[in-house]
């Protein structure tokens, strides 16, 4: 299955944009690459379907160090530990993501719609998409640690 690089990079560029606008944190993305498996590559993670033109689902995990940057850049204070609002923080970060990889895809005549997300934490969690098909995985690195945004599609 070749993924379609029109959506691949919508979501890339989302990533990077949405991570510096809203956090004020700078990311640099690494190389995709196809995972093997649904262990998630981060401390917390959130999943959200997409349905529309293509069937298939995103995640984004994060790197416990990076998380707390990221949100503590959004709160304005420190955040030590991960927290209720810390996962609200993941949901919500995810759904602009989503949003705004959706809005550029749109713009190229491709028509998604998403879900909800469900947040999942924990050491060595799984993150289970909703279809099945191969999981591109593409590492973003950030002075504070590493995120990841995987993309699938139903084949």
């Amino acid at each position: 299955m070749a993924f379609d690089v029109r959506i691949i990079n919508s979501f890339l560029a989302a990533a990077v944009h949405v991570i510096k606008t809203m956090a004020r944190v700078d990311s640099e993305p690494g190389k995709p690459f196809l995972k093997a498996d649904d262990r998630a590559l981060g401390d917390i993670s959130a999943v959200i379907d997409i349905s529309g033109a293509e069937e298939g689902s995103m995640a984004l995990s994060f790197e416990e160090s990076c998380i707390k940057a990221i949100v503590s850049n959004l709160f304005g204070e420190p955040v030590t530990e991960i927290n209720t609002d810390v996962k609200d923080a993941v949901g919500e970060l995810t759904n602009v993501i989503c949003g705004d990889a959706r809005r550029r895809i749109a713009e190229k005549s491709i028509v998604l719609q998403a879900g909800i997300p469900t947040i999942v934490a924990g050491n060595n969690h799984r993150i289970n998409h909703p279809h099945s098909g191969p999981r591109l995985a593409i590492p973003f690195t950030t002075a504070s640690g590493r995120f990841t945004v995987e993309i699938t599609f139903r084949e």
